[in-house]
């Protein structure tokens, strides 16, 4: 998943899987067959074009002058692409031949565009990386693209508001949280914690807690589905009780900055995000906001473990790239922990590279250094291109159990009947 926002639309996602199907390579074997291509000695040269979203296009442009200073001989153009287009520029180019050497992917892209990407060369060396977000590029057996940066969700939290309700510390389970909720709400807020009622994505949003009660989406061998569970509805159960009791907003007001500005004013003083909203909060609230929130884990159910979802981006290499062995130098490039450290400090994107993290920049703020802590114990959703189909499905069935009321056992089990009549689209 992607950062800000985390997809476009579950028709483009299909619509791209077809496309792609008939304009990439001519089959899966032919594609598990790939063969990486090494990158050359010296210096990279010639021209290479780069498509990348959101903060990450606007910035990566003038962050690339060191590399073009080392290699006087390249010349890199560097075009941001608004999210909400993205996918659809991405799959127009692979159409049309015209697609960017290097392409900014979402993990959870990778499965659409597999038939497009070039593999990654045996010399680029990810195995300092965290394994989840390498894993979001083994496609089949093959590796596509290199990790460039990493996101989990945590919860962010009202300290001094916290503290006015008699907690001390943030609770570690699901009872202390709904506890801590309560006491919110009793001591002045409208709502005490933002949670997703439906829409794009909504299901996604709340497996961090299926998966902290031992849940699963699919077994281990991803050939089943497995939404009809007590681990499944006990999860469920869990968050649609937040709504049911007041303690959620089915309702929220999705404007752009609604969430941080209440809950700078306090009348939301929980909600889940990742890293690229403490910056804001910070702008938003003033200086003197810093020491008022904190970020924590996700709270675990009993007999479970705290377990986030985890996202992030891949740099990838286009089939038809005019320079794949240039563009391939910039990616290692990238993917070097002090450059991720650098990359951090410029966009606050959390370094994939492991051995970044032991740089002060991300060891000495708490508000960072709890992302690393929650990224030991993460999870990815499932690498195939059924998923979105069956995500959009599971939002539909989240938002009749929390707008509708619908039983959350009946939700589940009519999710498991639609999940197994989608397959897996492998």
């Amino acid at each position: 998943m992607i950062r800000r926002s985390w997809m476009t639309v579950a028709a483009a996602a299909l619509m791209t899987t077809a496309l792609l199907s008939a304009c990439g390579r001519e089959s899966d074997a032919e594609d598990d067959d790939a063969v990486a291509a090494e990158i050359s000695d010296g210096p990279a040269t010639g021209e290479v074009t780069i498509w990348a979203q959101g903060t990450e296009g606007e910035a990566l442009q003038d962050f690339l002058a060191p590399f073009e200073a080392e290699n006087p001989d390249v010349d890199i153009t560097v075009t941001a692409v608004p999210w909400d287009s993205a996918q659809n520029k991405y799959q127009t180019a692979v159409a049309g031949g015209t697609t960017p050497d290097i392409g900014m992917l979402g993990t959870d892209w990778m499965p659409t565009f597999r038939e497009a990407l070039q593999p990654t060369p045996e010399g680029i060396d990810t195995s300092g990386m965290f394994p989840f977000s390498v894993g979001t590029t083994d496609l089949g057996g093959t590796h596509y693209g290199v990790p460039w940066y990493v996101e989990t969700r945590l919860i962010f939290y009202r300290v001094d508001l916290m503290q006015a309700a008699g907690f001390d510390t943030f609770p570690t389970d699901w009872e202390g949280l709904r506890e801590l909720a309560r006491a919110y709400q009793a001591n002045g807020a409208e709502y005490a914690i933002s949670l997703p009622s439906g829409g794009w994505n909504s299901f996604l949003s709340i497996l961090p807690f299926v998966w902290s009660n031992n849940g699963e989406v699919m077994n281990a061998e991803q050939t089943e589905w497995t939404f009809d569970t007590p681990e499944m509805a006990g999860a469920l159960e869990f968050v649609a009780g937040f709504f049911t009791e007041g303690l959620a907003n089915p309702n929220p007001d999705t404007e752009t900055g609604s969430v941080a500005s209440r809950f700078v004013d306090g009348s939301v003083p929980m909600f889940l995000s990742g890293p690229w909203d403490v910056p804001g909060l910070l702008t938003a609230g003033g200086p003197e906001f810093a020491d008022k929130f904190a970020v924590a884990r996700i709270p675990a159910a009993p007999g479970g473990t705290s377990t986030s979802f985890a996202a992030g981006a891949n740099l990838v290499v286009f089939d038809n790239a005019e320079n794949a062995d240039a563009a391939w130098k910039v990616i290692q490039w990238l993917s070097q922990p002090e450059v991720q450290v650098e990359w951090f400090r410029t966009v606050n994107d959390l370094p994939a590279q492991q051995a970044a993290w032991e740089d002060s920049a991300l060891t000495q703020d708490p508000k960072v250094s709890v992302f690393g802590e929650q990224l030991e114990n993460v999870k990815t959703p499932p690498a195939l291109t059924a998923w979105p189909e069956v995500s959009a499905a599971a939002d539909t069935q989240l938002e009749q159990v929390v707008r509708g009321g619908k039983d959350p056992a009946t939700a589940l089990a009519e999710l498991q009947a639609t999940a197994d009549s989608l397959g897996t689209g492998e």
